[in-house]
């Protein structure tokens, strides 16, 4: 019973919802889902922590840097996330894409100098 209270305590949460359909996009480390969704990194750290107690998410690290995903271990969970996720309507990302599609232009402009 915990295990449900704690998706669904996951998926109450504009950020985390933000969080999640960011990461739909593909993998993404602290400091970008900083900028993309203007927020504090201790806030962006604690929506991360919840949504990974919850199982939603998984991290890999890589030197330094953290990266997210969605996690998709499971199916119970990876098919509630796509279903939330398909209610999302795109025009309330549009601010935080914009911001997204800026930084991933920015890393690959760093990477061919």
């Amino acid at each position: 019973m915990q295990e449900l209270l704690n998706i669904f305590k996951a998926l109450s949460d504009e950020t985390r919802l933000k969080m999640l359909k960011v990461f739909q996009k593909g993998e993404i480390c602290v400091c970008d889902l900083v900028s993309v969704l203007d927020t504090s990194q201790p806030k962006i750290s604690f929506h991360l922590n919840v949504l990974k107690e919850a199982g939603l998410i998984k991290d890999r690290k890589q030197g330094k840097w953290v990266h997210y995903s969605i996690n998709d271990s499971d199916m119970f969970r990876r098919f509630l996330v796509l279903s939330v996720m398909e209610k999302i309507p795109e025009a309330a990302m549009k601010d935080n894409y914009t911001r997204l599609s800026k930084m991933i232009n920015i890393k690959n402009k760093n990477r061919c100098v």
